[in-house]
């Protein structure tokens, strides 16, 4: 990619989640991740990530650290914003709150899929979803609000 910012990346009129997934890849905490696109809509887009070992937050358990699941929905909330628009703008998360329903077991895949289900004018309503490969065995839903930055 050759821009500075995601909103530098030339998306041919419309936001392309694949092509700003590409874009953070290599770079920051998303790089860090190693999260990568795996499909995506006019509302949602859905990320993976494979299990590693640095990414485990206890060792006696291989389970992976919630942090992981947490930013992995955060960024898909946050792309999935983008989709709908149709632009990257600026936000900033303000609310996002995860009910953990199981662990993400040793050498599974990890998913998350966010969806803007509502858009006013600065604030972008997101809900989400992290599971191993099934959606209907979520790890983890999540629900939460985003300020779109208007510069």
């Amino acid at each position: 990619m050759t821009g500075k910012t995601i909103a530098d990346i030339p998306m041919n009129g419309r936001f392309d989640p694949r092509l700003a997934t590409q874009f953070m890849a290599g770079a920051g905490h998303n790089g860090f991740l190693g999260s990568r696109y795996a499909d995506h809509g006019d509302d949602w887009v859905e990320l993976t990530l494979d299990w590693r070992e640095d990414l485990v937050g206890d060792p006696s358990s291989d389970v992976l650290a919630s942090s992981v699941v947490i930013s992995l929905l955060d960024i898909a909330c946050s792309l999935s914003i983008w989709t709908k628009l149709g632009e990257f703008r600026p936000q900033v998360t303000m609310d996002l709150r995860l009910d953990y329903l199981r662990p993400s077991p040793r050498g599974e895949p990890l998913f998350g899929r966010g969806i803007c289900y509502h858009l006013t004018h600065s604030v972008g309503f997101v809900r989400g979803i992290a599971h191993n490969g099934d959606p209907d065995h979520p790890l983890a839903h999540a629900i939460g609000t985003l300020s779109l930055i208007h510069i």
